[in-house]
């Protein structure tokens, strides 16, 4: 989850995006250590106080790489 650079980025503070989301602070650094994650209504609050979309809040930094075209042929037979 991208949501720590993000909310770098937006100049806001961990107490401050507590504050908007009316969570403590701990909450905030839980959901940006990986520790908890958000469900998925709270994790669209946040890409829309954020003004990014779902998928920059939480891509995966090194994603898995996409399977040959030889494999994926398999998936859908």
């Amino acid at each position: 989850m991208n949501l720590r650079n993000i909310r770098q980025n937006r100049g806001l503070k961990v107490s401050d995006l507590a504050s908007i989301m009316e969570v403590d602070s701990t909450t905030i650094t839980r959901w940006e250590t990986g520790t908890r994650v958000p469900d998925v209504n709270t994790a669209l609050k946040i890409a829309e106080i954020l003004g990014c979309t779902l998928d920059e809040l939480l891509r995966v930094e090194n994603p898995t790489p996409p399977l040959p075209e030889q494999e994926q042929g398999k998936l859908t037979a």
